[in-house]
């Protein structure tokens, strides 16, 4: 079966399709990423200890309120948990990335 395309490209002597033959490549580059990424969980780290010394300070000022304690409690164990995932993700992502 004849394609009208690769007449009319014959006709005026064109190739039928006229694509590139290279695809675009990124201009970042590993230590830019990683530069990126380390900022990232830096500042999250940050976060996570500057909720621990919240929750810290809502524990001291409680008073001995049993619901109030138990709150600083969870707000400190979930600051901890972040801290964890946040190391976790930089070592994997280091990881990953070195790799590349």
């Amino acid at each position: 079966m004849i394609d009208l395309s690769h007449i009319f490209a014959a006709s005026n002597s064109l190739s039928p399709v006229d694509a590139p033959t290279v695809l675009p490549q990124p201009s970042a580059n590993t230590s830019t990423i990683q530069t990126v990424l380390t900022i990232v969980f830096g500042i999250v780290g940050a976060l996570a200890l500057l909720m621990i010394i919240v929750s810290g300070l809502r524990y001291i000022l409680s008073a001995g309120d049993p619901q109030r304690m138990s709150k600083a409690k969870d707000g400190i164990i979930y600051a901890l948990v972040g801290i964890v995932i946040a190391i976790t993700a930089e070592a994997i992502v280091n990881f990953v990335v070195a790799r590349i």
